[in-house]
């Protein structure tokens, strides 16, 4: 079975497990205090061109989430975020567990724009009853979104000011975000993604890493007892050694970017290849994930030899789903399947 349903099926770049191995005697610290962990956030630092950020080094990307979100608002405050945000529809309602509502807004594409969250803060404090009302308080995004799509410097930007304008804090959710900051219709750094959050964090668990995401806090007001907030919801990690020897490698030598770089090169052949053939999209992503729609025929023998995600019923002959390409995707296993979904569309 070739996979393309995840970005996570593969265990770690060699250079991390060759690391582990090389390291795995000396004896240091626990808890993410260990040098490993100090250097790795100061090359995070330098990579984001934010010297005074807090760097964290986590298990999962739900833990950070719920973590994040949770240090931030006080108990009658909730998190606006797309509806098809992740902390919605794909964690089990853990945010709302530890007593946050998801405010969700509807969107086309996935992403929150700045009128959209000014305009629902405009209406919550306008109604006389808003007291009787979860407050908002925090703007989550992720990039790319949970559809693949990404926002422009332009976009973040203006999402920014309204959150300054309102006094929300906003929080990117970098699950993926090397994917989307090495996809060709990207215009952000990961210094534009500093400055325009208040915190934010990279993923390695989808992009390289055996398992672990860094949050990387620049707003001094979310700063303060922010370990505590990561012991009490199980996210900090007694070999904190482990995180930070990932990440460290993750950073040297610009491995990060490069390794999202090839996720985003086999991505575009895939795409144009299936738009050539005339397969059309369930929504026009550049990262990553692509989800393209094909005739149920051609899936239910494509299933025999690939896996990938069924995404959505579009009518009673096609459905779409999602195929995820990654930094260990192969080559040859692109062009295989690309074969393969050309002789079954001719058939």
């Amino acid at each position: 079975m070739i996979r393309f349903d995840s970005d996570y099926t593969e265990g770690c770049h060699p250079s991390i497990l060759k690391r582990l191995e090389e390291t795995n005697m000396v004896q240091t610290p626990g808890y993410g205090e260990d040098e490993y962990c100090k250097r790795a956030a100061a090359l995070i630092k330098q990579a984001a061109g934010a010297p005074e950020a807090d760097v964290h080094f986590l298990v999962g990307g739900t833990q950070t989430n719920v973590t994040v979100i949770s240090a931030a608002l006080k108990h009658y405050q909730g998190a606006i975020t797309a509806t098809t945000g992740h902390i919605n529809v794909h964690e089990t309602g853990a945010l709302e567990a530890c007593g946050h509502k998801c405010l969700n807004l509807d969107t086309p594409d996935g992403k929150l724009t700045a009128k959209q969250v000014e305009d629902y803060v405009e209406a919550h404090f306008a109604d006389e009853s808003f007291e009787h009302m979860v407050q908002p308080k925090l703007v989550y995004i992720s990039n790319p979104t949970e559809i693949g799509t990404i926002y422009s410097k332009e976009e973040l930007k203006a999402l920014y000011d309204v959150c300054r304008k309102r006094n929300l804090y906003l929080f990117l959710d970098g699950a993926r975000l090397g994917y989307a900051l090495m996809c060709k219709e990207n215009d952000m750094t990961l210094s534009d993604i500093a400055k325009y959050t208040d915190v934010f964090y990279i993923g390695g668990t989808k992009v390289g890493a055996l398992f672990g995401e860094a949050v990387v806090i620049t707003n001094d007001e979310l700063k303060q007892d922010f370990r505590y907030n990561i012991k009490q919801r199980g996210g900090m990690l007694a070999k904190g050694r482990l995180l930070g020897i990932q990440f460290e490698m993750l950073f040297e030598e610009n491995r990060y970017f490069e390794i999202s770089a090839h996720a985003a090169r086999m991505v575009e052949k895939l795409k144009e290849d299936l738009t050539n053939m005339g397969v059309t999209f369930y929504i026009d992503s550049p990262t990553n994930q692509q989800f393209p729609i094909l005739p149920d025929t051609v899936l239910e023998e494509l299933k025999k030899k690939y896996s990938f995600s069924y995404w959505n019923r579009m009518d009673e002959k096609h459905s779409a789903v999602r195929i995820c390409t990654s930094w260990a995707t192969k080559e040859e296993n692109v062009d295989e399947l690309l074969a393969d979904v050309r002789k079954l569309l001719k058939a």
